[in-house]
């Protein structure tokens, strides 16, 4: 495995108690998205953001000395070796499933640990080892992302949060658990008093958090985001999810009529996805009770790699 010792990482000199403190000071925590697609770290210098991001994903190969050897010539892939089979991991995943013809595997599932597979936590520590320097100062604040509770799941979500929580605590961090949805509040709408609809659509579900003045008020969580769409799209057209991933991720515009069968099949399910989720906050809103009133429309802010196509904004 590749440790990280970036010297680009920022030693955070302030460790207030309360995540607000840390936007009103700015302290610059180290921020880690721990996302089903996607793990990123972000830290703020100056006036600019330093990221570092892996894909959260891996791939078991037969190990053999020679095998070893020869991926060890190669700085950018990451691995380790588990009894016979050495588990490629992180970015370079997606290149050797394409050499392959084979499906990529994911420590996570919607939005949480993927409890169907046996090695989740062991991947998904190695790519945070992989992506997450060691503190500088003793308590040095580390704010990580959860989803809200997937119906039914409130116990997965338990256990995920804890587990990330311990980890990084070893690690020598004060971790604090944040909202997807609320991060986006916080990210984006300093202007609007933290006031407005904060929504993370990501790799396994897609979060919704309605906040006035930084307090949360609704969230809403849907277990299915982009990797439902490349699922089905792959089951559609009868092709590979990870290669209609990245095919969608090349360039897919959703503003313009589909030119083939693989894009028809694509804006079929983005469209699933977006009348899913509105849908979702629609019932949540009108369920809920004692909401804050305000003279003004919310802003809502679109976030996540799965927004990214064109087109997706006037679709939602």
């Amino acid at each position: 495995m590749t440790e990280n010792n970036d010297p680009l990482w920022k030693v955070a000199e302030d460790t207030p108690e309360k995540l607000e403190d840390l936007v009103k000071l700015g302290s610059h925590p180290l921020g880690v998205d721990v996302g089903t697609s996607k793990v990123v770290a972000a830290r703020r210098g100056g006036k600019d953001v330093v990221c570092a991001a892996q894909l959260n994903a891996f791939l078991p190969v037969p190990y053999s000395p020679v095998t070893e050897r020869t991926i060890q010539q190669q700085s950018d892939i990451h691995y380790y070796r588990d009894d016979d089979e050495l588990v490629i991991f992180g970015s370079a995943t997606e290149r050797f499933a394409n050499m392959f013809n084979a499906e990529v595997r994911r420590p996570m599932a919607d939005g949480l640990l993927n409890p169907r597979e046996r090695q989740s936590w062991p991947v998904l520590e190695a790519i945070l080892q992989s992506l997450v320097p060691k503190p500088r100062t003793t308590n040095e604040v580390l704010a990580f992302s959860v989803p809200a509770a997937p119906a039914g799941r409130e116990s997965q979500l338990t256990y995920h949060e804890a587990s990330l929580r311990q980890h990084f605590s070893t690690m020598g961090y004060r971790a604090m658990a944040i909202n997807e949805g609320l991060a986006v509040v916080f990210s984006e709408l300093e202007d609007h008093n933290f006031t407005g609809i904060g929504v993370s659509c990501g790799g396994g579900m897609c979060n919704a958090t309605l906040a006035f003045l930084s307090i949360p008020s609704i969230m809403v969580s849907l277990p299915k985001a982009g990797d439902f769409i490349d699922r089905a799209v792959g089951e559609a057209v009868g092709e590979h999810a990870t290669r209609v991933k990245v095919m969608k991720e090349e360039g897919l515009d959703l503003s313009r009529s589909p030119k083939d069968k693989l894009e028809k099949a694509l804006h079929i399910y983005y469209e699933d996805i977006v009348e899913s989720l509105v849908d979702a906050l629609r019932r949540a809103i009108s369920r809920a009770e004692k909401l804050p009133k305000t003279e003004r429309a919310l802003p809502i802010v679109l976030a996540g790699g799965t927004v990214k196509p064109r087109g997706f904004r006037e679709l939602f």
